[in-house]
């Protein structure tokens, strides 16, 4: 058992925890932060616990909840305990454990660690105010840590409201440990004296993440560099408490994908272009989870510098947590796209269509069901594989076989005219095609290729130019999948009307002054 599969000094198998706040939808940040700690678990033989620390109730949405459970379940990441789960060491939800808080509050009350603070929020702000005036610097002042036993029986005599303030020890330093940064030493006097518990006996997250990591045993904590400020402070509350703090991972910052900047929450716009930044935008921009599993894995971690493309068992079989670069590391959506492709043309035809069919239900506003017994996306899907990096983009390069010939909208009639061909040879061309649709005995994609074929030279117009026309009259599109492999999706009337629309329109064309 190396050093990655047991709390260093007591043995203890690798108990890691995902804890999100339910405040919002979860971001590409959090869910990288979720990858690591599944990977690390899954690697060691571990746990990965899920728990939602939800003590700031004023920002608890509800909603977030299920958005983080689709997020994970999306990228494959399973917990073996927590919400929706349970275990030994639940409830796994932080509003539901207020009780245990309180315990641990009053019991740093009781060692001298920590103390009750009464002053109201008016006070707060003017003591804020009267230090902005006189160039202090911003804080509270510690004065409740010095209220005599008579001045604080006469707070709680008044009935005044009161937190409990964690006393941070005024001199000397603390050094807390990180696995990735090495030994990071603060002056104690620079921490503030932090509040544990509020007035309503809601712990904050200082004290909660302290006493549930002790209690649930978790023995590596791996979160983001964010919140490394905070490891000092955490670190005496543990000591204060008689625990041993876990083993210290904070995961690098992600930026922009041009390097610059930390990668916002919400949206992520550089250089005018907008990328996805929430993990639902990344689920409905047609990413499959495959792709970004693999491309998670290596923002800040690299599973092999001569190898793109490896699969979960291979990523859990070779992460370790000391390979981890701190250095903060961009998001190279370009390889994304470029990896999604790549995953796309691994499918099968059929679990590509799987894959499409709720984008293109929703792009087609027809129901799912029916796309899944249509044979047309058996024709279009595998002539569209090699062409989409996202699967919203399919919808694009088929829907003109999902509607009636008369519903085919033609930008531009030009668009049914061959390269130096005219309207008039246009039209020709296709009635000619006409006929050859109606008296071939199969419509095959071979059979209509060689007849077409055997029809340009018998005309002597260029192959490109003899097929352009019927390309825009069937499909209405300068661009589509192969032109007779897509025809064969329709059936022969279909094929028909659209060459008869494209004819009729051409001579309207034709007909018009110049």
């Amino acid at each position: 058992m190396d050093s990655q599969q047991q709390h260093d000094s007591n043995n203890l198998p690798v108990r890691v925890r995902f804890a999100p706040s339910p405040t919002g939808v979860l971001h590409l940040g959090g869910l990288r932060t979720a990858l690591f700690c599944w990977l690390f678990a899954r690697h060691t033989g571990g746990n990965l616990i899920l728990r939602i620390e939800d003590t700031d109730q004023k920002r608890f949405d509800p909603q977030s909840l299920d958005d983080i459970r689709r997020s994970l379940q999306w990228l494959g990441l399973d917990w073996d305990e927590g919400l929706d789960v349970g275990g030994a060491y639940g409830p796994y939800v932080q509003s539901q454990r207020k009780d245990l808080y309180q315990k641990y509050a009053e019991q740093l009350i009781a060692s001298g660690h920590a103390y009750r603070s009464y002053m109201t929020a008016e006070e707060l702000t003017a003591m804020r105010a009267e230090q902005k005036e006189k160039g202090l610097s911003q804080g509270y002042d510690r004065r409740d840590r010095y209220l005599t036993d008579e001045q604080r029986a006469a707070y709680e005599a008044e009935g005044r409201p009161s937190v409990v303030r964690f006393a941070v020890p005024l001199e000397g330093t603390t050094v807390v440990n990180d696995l990735l940064r090495g030994d990071i030493e603060v002056e104690n006097g620079s921490i503030p004296d932090h509040v544990l518990l509020k007035s309503d006996g809601m712990a904050t997250y200082h004290l909660a993440v302290v006493v549930d990591d002790h209690l649930m045993k978790i023995s590596h904590v791996m979160r983001g560099q964010e919140w490394l400020p905070s490891a000092p402070l955490h670190k005496l509350i543990y000591d204060a408490l008689g625990w041993e703090m876990p083993v210290l991972v904070h995961l690098p910052v992600i930026l922009n994908p041009n390097g610059k900047g930390k990668m916002s929450k919400r949206k992520v716009v550089v250089d005018g272009r907008e990328y996805p930044a929430l993990v639902h935008e990344i689920i409905e921009a047609g990413y499959l989870p495959e792709a970004m599993f693999n491309f998670l894995t290596n923002v800040g971690w690299n599973y092999d510098a001569e190898q793109e493309i490896f699969t979960r068992e291979e990523a859990v079989a070779r992460f370790n947590i000391e390979g981890i670069n701190p250095a903060p590391a961009a998001l190279p959506y370009d390889k994304l796209n470029w990896l999604n492709g790549i995953y796309i043309r691994q499918l099968t035809p059929e679990a590509l269509k799987e894959r499409l069919i709720p984008f293109l239900a929703d792009a087609l506003h027809l129901e799912e069901e029916t796309l899944r017994t249509d044979s047309r996306l058996e024709v279009l899907v595998p002539l569209i594989q090699e062409r989409i990096k996202l699967l919203t983009e399919a919808a694009s390069l088929i829907d003109w076989a999902f509607v009636d010939a008369d519903e085919i909208v033609y930008a531009d009639p030009k668009l049914l005219i061959g390269r130096k061909l005219d309207a008039e040879q246009s039209v020709h061309i296709l009635e000619t095609g006409a006929e050859i649709i109606r008296d071939l005995p199969s419509l095959t994609s071979d059979a209509l290729e060689s007849a077409f074929r055997q029809a340009a030279a018998d005309m002597d117009v260029k192959i490109g130019s003899f097929f352009a026309p019927f390309r825009g009259a069937i499909t209405g599109k300068k661009v589509s999948p192969p032109l007779f492999e897509s025809m064969v999706a329709l059936d022969r009337d279909e094929i028909l009307r659209r060459i008869e629309n494209g004819v009729a329109l051409l001579k309207e064309y034709q007909s018009e002054p110049a």
